[in-house]
């Protein structure tokens, strides 16, 4: 097992940080054997700026998540007041068959397959 100091260490993140030479290319410099211990002294030893994504947004993109958070905003509170709708319906059908004495299971089995109509006031 081949144990490096922390002074080599470091001068090996300089070099990468500096962009003289990548990762792969200190770890075949210098013969480092484990593929993934020149990343990790990187990320141990590194000012973080190394391998970090940076994320360029045109003007327009960057409203375009704001956009799309409105829009989910608005279909929740329409699915919301679906839902509301839809239990009232329940609620009011359940009423007006306690009112005729008959359950509501009996009423839908005696309307089942007929359409709904809108009728004029």
């Amino acid at each position: 097992m081949i144990r490096y100091s922390q002074g080599f260490r470091m001068q090996a993140v300089k070099v990468i940080e500096s962009g003289e030479l990548c990762a792969h290319q200190v770890q075949l410099k210098y013969d480092i054997k484990g593929t993934d211990t020149v990343l990790r002294w990187v990320r141990q030893f590194g000012s973080g700026k190394y391998g970090k994504v940076i994320r360029v947004e045109k003007a327009n993109e960057v409203n375009e998540a704001a956009r799309l958070r409105s829009q989910l905003r608005q279909a929740k509170e329409v699915l919301a007041d679906a839902h509301m709708e839809l239990a009232l319906e329940k609620a009011f059908l359940e009423v007006a068959c306690e009112q005729m004495g008959q359950t509501t299971e009996a009423f839908r089995k005696k309307h089942a397959g007929r359409r709904r109509t809108m009728r004029s006031k």
